[in-house]
Formats: structure tokens, C-alpha cells, sequence
């Protein structure tokens, strides 16, 4: 573009980036003063809480005015981080203000509005946009639309004008790089700038560079399922984040980021993407991995994780996978709830209640209580038998306020403590000391029961893995399962529950079997859940997850190529299923098909794994060839390795070796970290992604991305058959800038093929016997 044009434009940069520096130097100012008020409330918070407590009037006193002061301190609190968040955004904005331009003509005027779209909004001391939010309303032309007539939606409906202009900047610092005219959504030039950079310890935000499709997925409110079926590097995790920003930002009064939850694939992915929302002035949404879920709502319970099943899985005999994948299923989940809506009341299973050891409530008494009532709902009929329980206990408590040991126990209580026990109340609150006594006394006595108290209330006494092996019974198999195959899983399960474990495969209905007949288990608070690498959940754990959270609206997204525990399933064929197991009303598909992480020549490598890899539209980034290094013992193969990575960190700040399973991992980190101080061992315990050279299992690379990726060991015997090409495909497609696959001798036919063009892989240092 003509000099004299990016010489005007940088002008406005300097003007805006002038106003941005003058708005952080007074919003400082003002987060000083805010942390300066909220340090003094903290001083006096601290020295009041060394009052005397003896006197009950001075106690209350302060009481009171110790929760005046927390309240303070809670409203100052939050008043100091929406300024923090207020500075972050603006120092931000101060080293690229905006990235895009359009210059728009409504219907009727004679001239032209120009506005510039950047990560968040700024205005003058007029409030003259000098910046839009890319979420607002009308930053959506800079997206969708092409030159000519546009329309773009706003709160009073749609409106129509005319675009005349789409602008695009590279601006760093304060100073524009590189700007150019676009018909389209983002001009290959800035994509091949942002996709050619090194990797980072963490995901960036993309604003910058939404694409047309990807738009569609962000500012979609209408859909009650959306699910988002993206190739590798396709942009679909990227975009999920940007739509929680769009969210928060189109639903600012209704909707607050924890009531948002993202389903991670492991802890690792949840740190990569920790950044990208803070960086757009939003605070993140609550994550959580599957395996800290379902263990969470088992407690007690070491629930198998994703990783312990893939590596199991691999041993499965046919039949056991025919069960596996039955246990998956909606209709499983569907006969769980049948045996509990016609659950016959001397079938429902019941444990004693214990206090120190001894029987406390026998369950023979909590059976009939249950078998004693009209016939009701079963989540109904639980809650009563739960409050005749609760009044039995009070009525214990009184018996037992009577007793010896508790008028010892008040003779023996200090002055403090009595009056701890009084709480709020006050000696002229009881007309004789006998009640005052025994509501002392009742309240020794519910402390002590406690316990009690909490079996009932947390519903310990449903003896829910008998219920499930009950159920277990009664299950209609498939004709690819036999009942002996079935019977011996039920005894696996009796048996893995002694030991407190339980498989993946049962946690969901294990879950909603309790929440049914408990009629507990429910988040109604909940807006959206979103469900990253869906293609590794079965139906029946998104099943229970639509149940976890009934209000919620569904966001999924994954690549069913990437599936590691499954066979491969079309978008449609996933999508009618879906909606058929939720029943929701606008569900939507939204396929994203271009591929923008890897490097051209690594992209059509990965193409050529895949039956149908012809879908698969590459972007146009230059690289070197995949190279296949091939060698026939295990000592040179690990010497070629070693190679390997010291000529790819010459280059590159990170490179990962990306392994089969946990085993090859442990094998190959063993050979290598001697030789070097930066090589790591990741596990599904770590929280952060460091420099160097990775070595993890390819499941624990799920989402995330590297600079150069060696495939180690892609051999025949590895890699044997089609049931690994999801488990290739994903480990190829890691990587952004170089890829080198290494193989133990004779390569996988899924590399081999007939099928696989010569001219896609270079083949290096192939030594014979």
C-alpha cells in the first residue's frame, strides 16, 4: 500500500495510542487509591478480631461490626479488580489498539463512517468510538462481509448499509507493520504472519484473524446443541473461546463466567488455554477435566481416567469392546432410567447408618420406612423417607440431651465456649434457665451426632452399588453381548467397588442411577457447557452431562478423525444422535474444514492418513517435507532420536516426542534425559506446558501444539493396523512448523499404503538389516 497512506494511518495510531497512554496514568491513580482503601479496611479488620469475646453485649457488638467491615472489604475487593481488569485491557490496547478497518454508507446518508475493530472498545473524553469491541454488533461486517450491501444484526433488529472498505493492520508495538485492502474475512498475508510465528507456553487469543466460518460459530445465541466438528488445526478450540468472550459480552446482565463450565481434556489443555480470555478483559469460565468431575461426584471412589482406559482399551477382546460399547450408549442410559421410573419399592437398596463403629439407623428400619409410604415417585419417596430420618435423629438429640454425660460436659465448658454455643442468642431470650440449658445441651449433642447428620443428608444410606449391580440384572443386551459376559462385568464391578475403583465406563450411570432415584445431582445455575474433544465421551457420559447441568445450552466440539477409544462417526450421524438422546429443539452442525496449524507439506501428510482426508483443505504455509527415519534395532533408533532433537532445537523452542502410550513415554524419556538438562516427562499431573524437549503419550496431547513433533516409533508392530489411524493422524497433526516420524523397523502400512503419495514424505537414513 502507497506510503503516504500507511503514513496517515500511524498518525492515528500515535493519536490513539496518545489517548490510550493518557487513560492508563489516571486509571493507575485510581488503582492505587482503590488498593490503598482496601489495605486500611484490611488493617482494621485485622485489629478487630483480637476484641474480648467473653461478654455476650461485646460480642455482639463486634459481631456486628465485623460483618459491616467484611462487607466493606468485599465491595472494595471488587471494585479493585474491575480497575486491575480496566488496566490490563488498556495496556494491552497500547501496543496494538485495533486490527481491522471498515468504512461503512447507511441508506440515505451522504457520507461515509469509518470505524476502526480492535480486542476492546475505547472512546475519547467525548465517548466517540476511537475503537469497537470486536464483539459488538456491528463488528460483525469486518467478518462476514464483502464489499457491496451488508447487513449485520442489532438489538432493535436488522439493519442494512453499505461496505465500502475492509482494512487490515498489523500493528506491534505502536508501530503498523504491515496494512492492506481485503475483500475477505483475513488476508492470507496476515494469517501466514500469525500462523508462521513459534509456539507459545500458552494459546492466543484470535481475534485478529476470525475467519467467515469460524464467525458463525462464535455469535451463534439461537442454538440449544451447537457442535462444532473441526479438522486438526482448524481453529475450533480458539473459536469456542472467543464465543465464551461474545457470550459474556452479548449477555453482560444475565450471564457471568461462572456460570459457564469447559470440559477439558486434561489439566495441561486447561493452562494452555488459561490466557485467552483475561487478555480480553474477561475472567475465565470454570473447567474442569471429566475424570475431576465424575470423581468429585464420587467421592470415595478412584474413578478410571480417560489415559488408564485408552491404555486398557487396547486389550479388549471383541466381545468385551461389544459391552464397552453398549455400557456407552444412549439406550443403556435409557434403561436406567426405565428400572427407576417402574423400580419396585422392596427392590430399592438400603445401607446401615453407623456411629462410632455401631449401628446407629438399622437399614431393615429405613426399609420400612420406605416401603411404608403411598406410592409416589421414587426421587419423591426418597425425600420423605430422608425427612423421617432427619426427625428421628432430632428426636435422638432431645432423648440423648438428657443424658449424664451431657450435664457433665456443660459444667466443664469455659465461659467462651458456652457462649460460642449460644450463638446469636441472648440470656433474656429464654424465660428459664431449664431451656437455656437444654439448648445448650441439644446443641452438644448435635454436634456430636454430626456425622449422622451428614449419612442422611448426603444420602449414604441408598446403597447405590447394589442398586447399580441390580440393574445390571435386568439390562436387555444386544445380540453381540451374552448374558455370561455380563454377569462376569457385574462381578468385576462388585469387585473393583470393595476396592474402591471404579471403571469410566460405569461412573456416568453409576451417576444417574443415584440422581434419579435421590433426585439430587442437578446445577439449574449452569448457562452453557462446553465439551472440548467430544469424539473421546461417549454418548452416555454427554447424556449425564446434559442431566448435570438441565439448563444449559450445549456447545461440543471435536474431530472425529481424532478419535482414540471409538470407530471414526460422521458429523451428521453424531448430530442426529445427539439430539435424539436430548431431545433438544435447535440443534446445528457447524463443519470446520480448513486446517490452518500445520504447514502445507505436514498438512497433506496427514490428509493421506485419513479415507476421506480429501476433505481436508490445507492452508497455504510453506514448509519442509515430513521426514520418515527408519531403523532396525532399538540402539540406533534411539541414537537417530537423540539426533533428532538436537538439530530441532537448534531451531525451534519447543519440541515434542510424542509416543503410543504411557510405557513408550517412560522407555524413551529414560534414553534421553541424561543427555540433556531440558528434557521433561509430562504427565496427566502437570499444570503447565515448559521449554524444551516434551515427551508425553499422544493423549495428553490432545488440543494442544508444538513447533516440530517426532512421532517415535511408527513401526508395523506399533502401529499395526486401521485401528491406530485416529491415534497417527492426531500425533501428526500436533505439530506446526516440522514433523519426523521414527519407526523400529518396518513401517505401518498405514504409512506404506498404496494409498499414501510418494511425494508427501521424505525418506531418510533407511538402513537394511
Amino acid at each position: 500500500m502507497e506510503s503516504h497512506e500507511q503514513k496517515i494511518e500511524q498518525q492515528r495510531v500515535d493519536s490513539v495510542i496518545h489517548q490510550i497512554t493518557a487513560k492508563i496514568k489516571s486509571v493507575s491513580m485510581e488503582y492505587s487509591k482503590a488498593h490503598a482503601e482496601m489495605k486500611l479496611v484490611q488493617q482494621n479488620y485485622s485489629a478487630n478480631t483480637s476484641v474480648n469475646y467473653v461478654e455476650v453485649d461485646d460480642r455482639i457488638d463486634t459481631s456486628a461490626e465485623l460483618q459491616q467491615q467484611r462487607a466493606l472489604a468485599s465491595r472494595l475487593i471488587e471494585n479493585e479488580q474491575i480497575i486491575s481488569n480496566q488496566l490490563n485491557v488498556y495496556q494491552e490496547l497500547e501496543k496494538s489498539p485495533y486490527f481491522g478497518r471498515i468504512d461503512i454508507q447507511d441508506p440515505g446518508e451522504t457520507e461515509q463512517d469509518r470505524l476502526y475493530i480492535g480486542t476492546a472498545s475505547f472512546t475519547d473524553k467525548n465517548e466517540n468510538f476511537l475503537v469497537y469491541d470486536w464483539r459488538a454488533p456491528i463488528s460483525a461486517i469486518y467478518y462476514n462481509g464483502t464489499l457491496g450491501d451488508v447487513t449485520y444484526d442489532t438489538p432493535a433488529g436488522k439493519q442494512l448499509t453499505k461496505l465500502t472498505k475492509k482494512r487490515q493492520f498489523l500493528i506491534q508495538n505502536g508501530q503498523i507493520e504491515s496494512m492492506f485492502d481485503t475483500n475477505e474475512t483475513v488476508g492470507d498475508e496476515m494469517l501466514q504472519h500469525v500462523l508462521g510465528q513459534q509456539n507459545d507456553e500458552t494459546m492466543q487469543n484470535i481475534v485478529a484473524t476470525i475467519q467467515h466460518e469460524q464467525n458463525d460459530i462464535i455469535r451463534d445465541t439461537r442454538s440449544d446443541l451447537l457442535v462444532v466438528q473441526g479438522v486438526a488445526g482448524s481453529g475450533k478450540t480458539s473459536a469456542i473461546l472467543q464465543r465464551i468472550a461474545f457470550l459474556l459480552y452479548h449477555s453482560r446482565q444475565e450471564l457471568q463466567a461462572d456460570q459457564i463450565v469447559l470440559f477439558s481434556p486434561n489439566k495441561l489443555f486447561s493452562h494452555y488455554i488459561s490466557d485467552v480470555l483475561p487478555s480480553l478483559g474477561e475472567r475465565n469460565m470454570r473447567q474442569v477435566t471429566l475424570a475431576d468431575f465424575l470423581t468429585q461426584r464420587l467421592q470415595g471412589l478412584n474413578v478410571e481416567s480417560l489415559f488408564d482406559r485408552y491404555e486398557k482399551d487396547l486389550d479388549l477382546t471383541p466381545e468385551q469392546q461389544a459391552l464397552v460399547d453398549y455400557k456407552s450408549s444412549s439406550q443403556y442410559m435409557h434403561q436406567i432410567a426405565d428400572y427407576c421410573q417402574h423400580l419396585a419399592p422392596t427392590h430399592f437398596k438400603f445401607n446401615h447408618i453407623y456411629f462410632n463403629g455401631r449401628v446407629f439407623f438399622d437399614k431393615a428400619d429405613i426399609e420400612q420406612i420406605y416401603q411404608g409410604l403411598p406410592q409416589l415417585q421414587p426421587a419423591e419417596r426418597f425425600l420423605r423417607t430422608k425427612n423421617i430420618l432427619i426427625k428421628r435423629l432430632k428426636h435422638r438429640i432431645g432423648q440423648e440431651a438428657k443424658s449424664d454425660w451431657v450435664a457433665e460436659e456443660i459444667d466443664q465448658l469455659s465461659d467462651e465456649q458456652y457462649h460460642n454455643l449460644l450463638g446469636s442468642k441472648r440470656r433474656h431470650d429464654f424465660q428459664e434457665i431449664d431451656a437455656e440449658t437444654n439448648y445448650i445441651a441439644r446443641k452438644i449433642v448435635t454436634r456430636r451426632l454430626r456425622k449422622v447428620y451428614d449419612a442422611i443428608y448426603n444420602n449414604y444410606f441408598l446403597d447405590i452399588y447394589s442398586q447399580y449391580a441390580d440393574f445390571m440384572d435386568t439390562v436387555t443386551l444386544p445380540d453381540s453381548v451374552s448374558a455370561k459376559i455380563m454377569a462376569t462385568d457385574k462381578q468385576n464391578f462388585s469387585h473393583d467397588i470393595e476396592f474402591h475403583r471404579c471403571e469410566l465406563v460405569d461412573a456416568a450411570p453409576l451417576l444417574y442411577i443415584r440422581d434419579i432415584l435421590t433426585g439430587g445431582g442437578q446445577n439449574h445455575a449452569m448457562q452453557h457447557l462446553f465439551v472440548d474433544e467430544m469424539q473421546d465421551y461417549s454418548i452416555a457420559q454427554l447424556q449425564y452431562l446434559h442431566h448435570a447441568f438441565p439448563k444449559a445450552h450445549m456447545t461440543f466440539l471435536g474431530d472425529a478423525e481424532q478419535a482414540l477409544f471409538k470407530a471414526v462417526q460422521t458429523p451428521e450421524e453424531l448430530l442426529t444422535s445427539l439430539r435424539d438422546a436430548f431431545q433438544v429443539r435447535r440443534p446445528r452442525l457447524l463443519k470446520l474444514n480448513r486446517s490452518y496449524r500445520s504447514t502445507l507439506p505436514i498438512t497433506t501428510f496427514a490428509k493421506a492418513l485419513l479415507p476421506d482426508g480429501d476433505q481436508i483443505e490445507a492452508f497455504n504455509r510453506p514448509g519442509q517435507l515430513p521426514r520418515l527415519v527408519i531403523r532396525y534395532d532399538a540402539e540406533s533408533g534411539y541414537e537417530a532420536l537423540a539426533s533428532e532433537v538436537t538439530n530441532l532445537r537448534a531451531d525451534y523452542g519447543t519440541v515434542a516426542i510424542l509416543t503410543k502410550n504411557l510405557e513408550q513415554a517412560h522407555e524413551v524419556y529414560q534414553k534421553l534425559h541424561h543427555q540433556a538438562s531440558d528434557v521433561t516427562l509430562m504427565t496427566d499431573a502437570d499444570l503447565s506446558l515448559p521449554k524444551g524437549t516434551l515427551i508425553m503419550p499422544i493423549y495428553l496431547a490432545k488440543g494442544l501444539e508444538f513447533d516440530a513433533v517426532i512421532a517415535w516409533d511408527v513401526s508395523a508392530t506399533n502401529f499395526p493396523n486401521e485401528r491406530f489411524t485416529g491415534t497417527l493422524y492426531t500425533i501428526a497433526t500436533r505439530a506446526m512448523h516440522q514433523l519426523v516420524l521414527m519407526s523400529l523397523g518396518p513401517v505401518s502400512p498405514l504409512i506404506a499404503s498404496d494409498k499414501m503419495p510418494k511425494s508427501v514424505l521424505q525418506i531418510e537414513h533407511e538402513l537394511t538389516n
